[in-house]
């Protein structure tokens, strides 16, 4: 079973949700997929090892076989190659690898080369969770190759928590569209409610079922409460405006490691995520 752990906006708890939830359940999988900022290693603290690069294949276009016909440039709906009077100009931040360039070409003067997008690590094998994360290179725009790549190492026979990005963007559709459950962590604060209804609004488009983490619960309003009341989006957990939770969190510190009591909070969510999943889709 996959859990996607997401927000329609940055800074609502998610990722302080994702980690607590992985290290409160046994024999589970943690993957970090905001590959633009993993910061679950930063509450986990694990030695990480390499497990691969991610390349994507960009056009290497050979000057001396080139007749400048612009056939690849026309055909390249992302502008990732335009062409000058004298030659043909390469874009590689918008290159998505999809090989047509060097299909269209008449002189056959494109060849595919991989160039190095991101990289995957995981926790060395005496980690007591297995946990894995995928980092994009400095200056790169595209996520999502990186995140199908590290999707490619989840285990289909253990369940998986999953930190997603922020927001609604593309690499949010990788994650929460290969998802069996989605947990939307949110606060009821005006902010927080406007882009709560736009992830929610994803997972609808998507049809993956969703259910709700109120964090910081106390502050604000109760607009998210009610909402989710009037729209039978269950809330699986509450988390307080608490000052021993926010001291941890400074100090990266997992709150259940400090606060046992939650540990219990967040197996019971996990009951109610199965049981919802199984009903919605069929998923045990």
């Amino acid at each position: 079973m996959k859990i996607a752990i997401a927000s329609g906006k940055g800074g609502t708890g998610k990722t302080t949700v994702a980690v607590n939830f992985a290290l409160a359940l046994k024999d589970v999988q943690l993957f970090d997929c905001d590959v633009e900022e993993p910061n679950c290693n930063l509450f986990l603290g694990f030695e990480l090892e390499p497990v691969e690069e991610v390349t994507c294949l960009v056009p290497e276009i050979n000057p001396d076989k080139c007749t400048l016909c612009g056939n690849c440039a026309d055909f390249c709906k992302y502008s990732a190659l335009a062409a000058l009077p004298k030659k043909i100009m390469f874009f590689p931040a918008l290159c998505h690898g999809c090989g047509g360039c060097s299909l269209v070409c008449p002189a056959g003067a494109i060849e595919e080369k991989p160039r190095s997008i991101g990289r995957i690590e995981k926790a060395s094998s005496e980690t007591p969770l297995q946990f894995f994360r995928g980092i994009l290179n400095i200056g790169e725009a595209m996520a999502t190759p990186v995140i199908r790549s590290l999707q490619r190492h989840l285990d289909d026979s253990r369940p998986a928590i999953i930190d997603s990005p922020p927001g609604t963007a593309c690499p949010v559709l990788a994650v929460i569209g290969g998802a069996d459950y989605c947990v939307l962590v949110t606060e009821s604060t005006p902010f927080g409610f406007h882009d709560f209804l736009l992830a929610l609004e994803v997972t609808r488009v998507l049809n993956v079922p969703a259910g709700v983490v109120l964090n910081r619960d106390g502050l604000g309003d109760s607009r998210v409460e009610e909402f989710c009341r009037a729209e039978g989006i269950p809330i699986l957990l509450r988390i307080p405006n608490d000052r021993m939770i926010a001291r941890l969190y400074s100090e990266g510190i997992p709150f259940v490691k400090e606060m046992p009591d939650w540990k219990e909070k967040f197996e019971d969510m996990f009951e109610t995520i199965k049981a919802l999943a199984c009903k919605s889709t069929g998923v045990q």
